[in-house]
């Protein structure tokens, strides 16, 4: 039986292995919107537009509240 088994599942092995790269790149994602890091990269990003003139006070405000509650919240990453 493991025989034909394997052999009747052989068509569904490219969906599963798309699935789980799906799954992996959705883990990858989570990690590096939540890193500190890349919040600090974004927080100063935002710092030099402002000086630079390319958006208010704040419009810089409300996009630091939005980063800050990923990092708060931690998995979350849409508006509430």
């Amino acid at each position: 039986m493991g025989l034909i088994s394997s052999i009747l599942t052989l068509p569904v092995l490219p969906v599963k292995g798309v699935v789980k790269l799906g799954e992996v790149i959705q883990q990858q994602v989570e990690q590096e919107l939540t890193s500190p890091m890349a919040i600090r990269a974004r927080l100063e990003e935002l710092e030099r537009q402002r000086q630079a003139g390319l958006i208010s006070e704040e419009e810089e405000a409300e996009a630091q509240q939005e980063i800050l509650g990923r990092l708060i919240g931690g998995r979350t990453t849409g508006a509430p």
